[in-house]
């Protein structure tokens, strides 16, 4: 059964991250974050003393303050720009369905909707 262990990673003064594993005392860098679990493997590996392969491992990223403030905004903002799309598709499907049901034809159901008649008649029926 694989085990999960954490890794901070920390952006050094030299361009690289600065890679740790506290609970196995492993530490490592790389110029690229993608690369950290593959960088950290073997040394935390040979520490627990298991197969590199048994090791789960989690990047926990740690950011400067204002960046990561920067970050928390975006992420906020990408969520709520999620949940008002989702809104904005229902409001649409919606409004096809109400027009299908006047007697709209679809052509001009894709017309007030800005939209193919194709996509028109799918939103009218979803």
């Amino acid at each position: 059964m694989a085990k999960t262990y954490t890794v901070t990673a920390e952006r050094g003064t030299s361009d690289v991250w600065v890679l740790e594993c506290a609970e196995l005392g492993a530490v490592s860098q790389t110029k690229r974050l993608a690369h950290a679990a593959d960088e950290m493997r073997e040394a935390m590996a040979y520490q627990a003393g298991v197969s590199p392969d048994e090791l789960n491992i989690v990047v926990d990223v740690i950011l400067p303050a204002a960046i990561a403030e920067l970050k928390t905004r975006a992420d906020k903002q990408r969520d709520e720009a999620a949940r008002l799309t989702a809104q904005a598709k229902e409001s649409t499907r919606e409004l096809a369905a109400a027009m299908k049901k006047s007697g709209m034809t679809v052509r001009d159901m894709g017309e007030i909707l800005g939209v193919s008649y194709q996509r028109a008649q799918k939103l009218a029926s979803a």
